[in-house]
């Protein structure tokens, strides 16, 4: 084991997006919150080069192993045992997660491509739901032709229903949750 965790001040949002705007750093988040465990840096490098490569372990080349390897420990994995992402001993070659990985959640949701961000969903929900109070307000013909109450339970079910759509969506997008990447299961560019 890969000794005591250790209380840290909170990482800055800067610091987390430094470490994460790396795919290949993400890729090693992925990994490690799969299940939670120390992993080794030769199984940890095939599995990335896996990802990166699109193949499978098997497919992967001596070549492509070893070049993830090399930037895993000489760059990325010291990078992120230095802001406590991880615990890195080089001297064993074993990866650990710390505390702090967990904590990343909130910084880690992939918007694909050419998607709508759902903050921007949210926003465009809020202005039909102004604009619709306003021409009810306004008595603006047909809408007057439902009621009030009926309209406010279609808007209160549309937010309802956007918000679980979104948590449910939420959850397949975060690293560590199923067997790729989102970034490779939604196709995302880097």
């Amino acid at each position: 084991m890969l000794g005591a965790r250790t209380q840290r001040k909170p990482l800055s949002k800067g610091e987390i997006f430094e470490v994460l705007r790396n795919q290949r750093r993400r890729y090693v988040l992925q990994y490690l919150k799969q299940d939670g465990r120390p992993v080794e840096l030769g199984d940890l490098a095939q599995q990335v080069a896996a990802w990166e490569y699109e193949t499978t372990l098997e497919g992967v080349t001596p070549e492509q192993r070893k070049r993830v390897y090399t930037t895993l420990q000489q760059t990325h994995l010291p990078k992120m045992d230095a802001a406590g992402i991880l615990r890195f001993d080089a001297d064993e070659g074993v990866i650990e997660p710390t505390d702090r990985t967990e904590d990343l959640n909130i910084y880690l949701e992939i918007v694909p491509g050419r998607e709508i961000a759902w903050r921007e969903l949210y926003l465009s929900l809020g202005a039909i739901a102004c604009a619709l109070v306003a021409a009810l307000w306004l008595e603006i013909y047909p809408l007057t032709l439902v009621s009030e109450l009926a309209w406010a339970g279609l808007i209160s079910l549309t937010v309802t229903g956007t918000a679980i759509a979104h948590i449910y969506y939420e959850r397949n997008m975060r690293l560590g949750h199923g067997e790729q990447p989102p970034e490779l299961s939604y196709g995302t560019d880097d």
